[in-house]
């Protein structure tokens, strides 16, 4: 697997990340324990050394078991947690960046993981209540107290970014990405290339749309996040139907997967951006994983922006409400 820096930071992660969330969070069903644990360690024998978990998912259980599969390995991994949240009675209960919630959160997350130090924290979503320089100082302080390594933000908004990066230097930003999310490209990417912040791109294949596995005949849960956004009604699903031909199309010719492709196309943007799908199915890790040996050539990704652009997405990527967690 093929290594790449997050901006000038000089964190070096492999080229695809594992977005750990879908292990047993928000898609309708969980792996179990021992399941996710040897998911991970086969995520890292082929080479995955950049691994994204949060205190959010589970709760809590999700750090649990990335601490448990990657023990053996600590060392030669990256491991990314995010704060952000009040978590009430098992549920998430709003934002809160309050400087000694960050640090409550902090000291579980350490010992969820099982470690002295974060190797990346970010604030998972901003909190309007709370200036970001309050929240960048205090993770700063953080730093200096040897509890984090670096600091990153989640789909903050341009002016955010400026503004936490003025008192403490932002290695990444992680924000959704992909061929049907690509508002990022209007401000977004091109402050944190200005700024030499690194991109981590969640959701890069879709949250399973980009994949071609899905159409409007697919059953979601009841249970599964998926089922109350915009993008995932049938008739959206199927609006949408002309962007995974495309995708289809050009794997075709590259002997490849449409998901293949979709995670190529994020790595051909920027030499700084990683994308961390995620997954419970060995099989589909390793396709994922094929992505990083697929190049497509400035042409190719020319032929594939204007037939893009010629499709209209339909469809929000969420409800009204998660989209006001957002900074974007």
């Amino acid at each position: 697997m093929r290594k790449r820096l997050l901006g000038n930071s000089g964190l070096e992660v492999s080229a695809i990340g594992f977005g750990c969330m879908g292990l047993n969070f928000s898609y309708g069903h969980s792996l179990n324990k021992a399941d996710a644990i040897e998911l991970l360690r086969a995520a890292y024998e082929r080479g995955v050394t950049f691994f994204d978990s949060a205190e959010a998912y589970g709760p809590y259980e999700n750090e649990e078991i990335v601490a448990e599969a990657l023990e053996p390995f600590k060392n030669e991994v990256i491991i990314a947690t995010k704060f952000g949240f009040n978590i009430v009675d098992g549920k998430l209960s709003g934002v809160n960046s309050q400087p000694d919630h960050i640090r409550k959160a902090v000291e579980g997350s350490l010992k969820r993981l099982k470690t002295d130090c974060i190797d990346l924290l970010y604030q998972h979503r901003v909190d309007p209540n709370v200036p970001i320089e309050e929240v960048a100082g205090t993770i700063k302080d953080l730093i200096a107290e040897g509890k984090v390594k670096h600091f990153g933000l989640s789909e903050a908004g341009a002016q955010t970014i400026r503004r936490a990066h003025a008192v403490l230097p932002v290695t990444a930003l992680q924000s959704e990405y992909s061929l049907w999310t690509r508002k990022p490209e209007q401000e977004i990417i091109p402050t944190i290339e200005e700024l030499g912040i690194g991109m981590v791109t969640y959701s890069p294949l879709g949250k399973g749309f980009l994949t071609g596995k899905m159409d409007e005949h697919s059953k979601i849960d009841g249970n599964d996040f998926r089922k109350q956004l915009p993008r995932f009604q049938p008739e959206a699903m199927k609006a949408n139907q002309p962007l995974i031909d495309l995708l289809t199309e050009v794997a075709q010719d590259k002997n490849a997967t449409p998901a293949q492709i979709a995670l190529a196309w994020i790595m051909a943007q920027k030499p700084w951006m990683v994308p961390i799908p995620g997954t419970t199915k060995i099989h589909r890790l390793e396709e994922n994983l094929g992505a990083a040996e697929i190049v497509l050539s400035a042409q190719e990704l020319v032929t594939i922006n204007e037939a893009a652009a010629a499709i209209r997405i339909e469809g929000n990527r969420y409800t009204d409400a998660l989209e006001k967690t957002t900074g974007l």
